[in-house]
């Protein structure tokens, strides 16, 4: 019986391919888009039993090659950037396919675990899985609020587990092909290490500069959560995904700014001081991202609390170390 995970070489894919085998589980199928090819390094370290490309799998999901075969899907493919305006290619590739691979998994009973995302609540100031908080700034935002919709009217209908989980801002390790789309903890280490600064938004929506604030989830919190309900197949529903508690970009900066400082053997700054040194550094906000800014947000996961989940989770000043750890264990300059 297979596991599948799709969007298997990109960021949370990877890194839930690579925990699945720290289980012993390597009979996994893995399906993405290899059209950028640099993203098959993610995969270069993990054992698998197969990989198809994500439209040929679903052609031979959907003529029958994998019925009875597959243990669960981990749907984690999709196109995530935030700032794209070609709606009928979002639409095609986040609603449609998730709607026919869950249209499968009910007619299969196959368990299915899908990446849902905070984007679905807009510039809101509440974060909880109800109708009310949804408001998408982006078409990526409303391509995944318009699937979550679909699981809640098919609810009563699902014959095995169906559960979304609605990442907020993820950083971690398998992130490197991502581009401008990569984690600001990924952004800053990158600026910090080539240019010994870093650059952060100014003051915006009435926060000042650096203090707009997220719910900063390290990728591992994010894996542990993903495997916490394929271990509970009884339990369904849409979830939020992230530590619950807002931190500033000025945050994400001093912790990867410090962690940086502490692998050179360098003494720890305070904001303060990078600050007055010119290490952090603030530009206008975009113009282009005017109306389409989540300038805060912070998880309400008293539903996942309740549904069973009592890990803690990491803070930024405990993640970004970690991350910036395995950075240089991979050999980043």
């Amino acid at each position: 019986m297979y596991i599948v995970v799709t969007g298997a070489a990109g960021f949370i894919g990877a890194n839930l391919v690579k925990a699945l085998n720290r289980r012993g589980e390597n009979n996994i199928l893995a399906v993405d888009d290899l059209g950028e090819g640099e993203k098959f390094i993610n995969l270069a370290d993990c054992e698998i039993s197969d990989y198809l490309d994500k439209q040929s799998y679903l052609d031979r999901l959907e003529g029958g090659a994998f019925d009875g075969a597959i243990a669960a899907i981990f749907h984690q493919g999709a196109c995530s950037d935030t700032t794209a305006t070609d709606g009928h290619f979002m639409m095609q590739n986040n609603f449609e396919y998730s709607k026919r691979l869950l249209e499968h998994c009910t007619n299969e009973e196959v368990p299915f675990i899908y990446a849902s995302s905070a984007a679905v609540y807009g510039a809101g100031s509440e974060f909880r899985e109800t109708r009310a908080s949804e408001a998408p700034l982006n078409i990526y935002g409303y391509s995944k609020f318009l699937f979550d919709q679909v699981v809640r009217y098919r609810f009563a209908d699902r014959a095995a587990q169906v559960t979304g989980l609605r990442y907020f801002n993820v950083y971690g390790d398998r992130e490197q092909h991502k581009g401008r789309m990569a984690s600001v903890a990924l952004n800053f280490f990158n600026q910090y290490r080539a240019h010994g600064s870093v650059r952060l938004f100014e003051g915006s929506a009435g926060y000042g500069n650096g203090e707009q604030r997220r719910d900063f989830v390290a990728v591992e919190d994010i894996i542990k959560v993903n495997l916490f309900f394929l271990d509970h197949p009884g339990k369904s529903g849409i979830f939020n995904v992230g530590t619950g508690a807002a931190q500033s970009f000025n945050d994400i900066a001093v912790a990867t700014v410090n962690a940086c400082r502490r692998h050179d053997a360098v003494a720890p700054l305070t904001l303060a001081q990078m600050q007055g040194q010119g290490i952090i550094e603030y530009i206008n906000f975009p113009s282009d991202l005017e109306g389409k800014y989540q300038s805060y947000t912070q998880a309400d996961i008293s539903a996942l609390r309740a549904a069973g989940y009592s890990a803690r989770f990491l803070t930024v000043e405990e993640g970004v170390v970690r991350y910036v750890e395995q950075l240089f264990e991979r050999g980043a300059s």
